[in-house]
């Protein structure tokens, strides 16, 4: 192959394999990087990655099925980004992404990345769910259609389509009623964000699919985007602006907190349970959002907050990134990253471990059945938690009948 087609050609040899970006801050263990956490094999770290992607473009190995599942194992999370200590760490993402995009325009990429990326196409989601049902999410609640109210609440593909994620999205949907905010949904005319795409190496679908979004917001007038989803806010943040797409776009948790130092939200009602919370990697290393989160759970009556030894710029991904939360290349095993994040969370002696992410919800909540830990942990999104300390008394009493 000829390695110009490759526009980190000059840098890729520069990961050395040194490893220091398997490790976490505390040096507890070797398996920061969630494909190494699953295989153990250097092959799945960034360095090995890295290697076999140079050998690869050099013609050293020829493509296998079995080189593209390493390549696609890479959840985009950004351990290796945040750990680097040389100056090629900027572009550690960019150049895996850059060597699937090569496999997407050869169409030699997994079988699990190739279902995934034409369901966009056709679907306009990863699931092959018809688009007509995009918007069953929001039957039998309150919601209304977006109309040129303050915000547009963004709900993304798995909070509109996986089950366990529509309760997120309509305890959020809630909650923000509950504080009085200006806002609408767009329902079944709601388009895929594209982010997953991106990071998949289908830049041309990611920019149809953006310019799609940006058409159809500045269409209708919006100025202001909550979003559920932490991949989709960091499309909307920093991916859609290349594209002349500028709004204010809003992770849901910055808005809640501010809606809390407001006064805005009840918070009469105790919760008294110890709570752990994961840090989503494209709300965390991605946009630098802990606190957020964080002053939510501990202004909730009743919760005793406890953090897990791995935590912030150094949490370990859940494994759901890069369109592994549908392809789950990652799974399968003990040593899957979700699996470990929720034997971790149990060991805080949490009754809850709180996300703030679809993608984290639902495959940490699959961890939890697999692990058998149903009776000891339960995984909650943080605005159902919040949801629970602002329902009436009337409301408890109604729920306990």
């Amino acid at each position: 192959m000829n390695t110009a087609e490759f526009e980190y050609s000059d840098i890729i040899h520069r990961c050395f394999r040194c490893g220091y970006c398997k490790f976490p801050v505390n040096w507890i263990d070797v398996n920061n990087c969630p494909a190494y956490a699953r295989y153990r094999m250097e092959t799945y770290s960034c360095g090995g990655r890295l290697w076999l992607t140079r050998a690869w473009l050099t013609d050293a190995i020829q493509w296998s099925e079995h080189l593209a599942h390493i390549l696609y194992s890479c959840t985009s999370c950004k351990n290796c980004e945040i750990k680097c200590p040389l100056g090629i760490n900027v572009d550690i993402i960019n150049m895996i992404r850059a060597a699937k995009g090569i496999m997407v325009e050869k169409g030699r990429i997994p079988k699990e990345a190739r279902d995934f990326l034409e369901n966009i196409q056709v679907h306009g989601n990863p699931y092959g769910i018809p688009k007509s049902k995009r918007g069953d999410w929001i039957r039998e609640t309150q919601l209304e259609p977006y109309n040129g109210q303050e915000y547009l609440f963004h709900v993304g593909c798995v909070g509109a389509y996986d089950t366990r994620a529509q309760e997120a999205a309509r305890s959020l949907g809630r909650v923000l009623k509950m504080a009085g905010v200006s806002f609408g949904v767009l329902g079944g005319d709601e388009p895929c964000d594209g982010n997953e795409a991106k990071n998949m190496g289908e830049e041309a679908l990611f920019e149809e699919m953006a310019q799609e979004s940006i058409a159809l917001f500045q269409k209708l007038g919006v100025k202001k985007i909550i979003t559920l989803s932490p991949h989709s806010f960091n499309s909307l943040k920093n991916d859609y602006p290349l594209y002349g797409g500028r709004f204010e776009a809003l992770h849901y948790t910055q808005l809640l907190q501010k809606l809390i130092e407001e006064g805005r939200l009840n918070m009469s009602l105790k919760i008294p349970v110890k709570v752990t919370y994961h840090d989503p990697c494209f709300l965390g290393r991605w946009n630098s959002e802990y606190d957020a989160p964080r002053t939510i759970l501990t202004a909730i009556p009743g919760v005793m907050f406890i953090e897990m030894e791995r935590s912030r710029e150094n949490s370990l991904c859940c494994g759901g990134g890069g369109g592994n939360f549908c392809m789950d290349l990652l799974g399968g095993s003990p040593d899957s990253p979700a699996r470990r994040r929720v034997r971790e969370a149990l060991a805080t002696g949490a009754g809850v471990l709180a996300v703030a992410c679809p993608k984290c919800l639902t495959i940490l909540a699959d961890a939890v059945k697999v692990e058998g830990l149903d009776n000891r942990l339960i995984v909650k999104d943080i605005a159902e938690l919040l949801g629970e300390t602002n329902l009436k008394k009337t409301d408890v009493e109604s729920k306990q009948e």
